[in-house]
């Protein structure tokens, strides 16, 4: 799970990035989640565009689209979200995530 201040790291790289994949008429099926898994493979983040024939939810269609491939939705806005997935090798470095609040005693 993406903590906020990993989120806001991974949209501000994603800022720049052009759509990889577009989603059309067809629904989410084999071929375009094996797509979607050589993109993340090889790029780790990617952004992903539902053009205005699909008839699937944004929000739907990502989680689906995250639960298929084993990777996270870092954002989602208007038609078009980022998916992340670290490599074996993460090129991506995310901050960690915040500490524990200590107990007062």
């Amino acid at each position: 799970m993406l903590t906020g201040k990993q989120k806001r790291h991974l949209r501000a790289l994603g800022h720049s990035l052009k759509p990889i994949i577009q989603i059309g008429k067809k629904e989410i099926e084999e071929a375009l989640i094996n797509e979607v898994n050589a993109a993340l493979e090889h790029h780790e983040l990617i952004k992903v565009k539902l053009l205005e024939s699909c008839m699937l939810d944004k929000h739907e269609s990502s989680e689906m689209l995250a639960r298929a491939c084993n990777a996270q939705v870092a954002q989602i806005l208007g038609r078009t979200f980022l998916l992340y997935r670290p490599a074996e090798t993460p090129v991506i470095v995310l901050p960690a995530a915040a500490k524990p609040a200590r107990a007062q005693s």
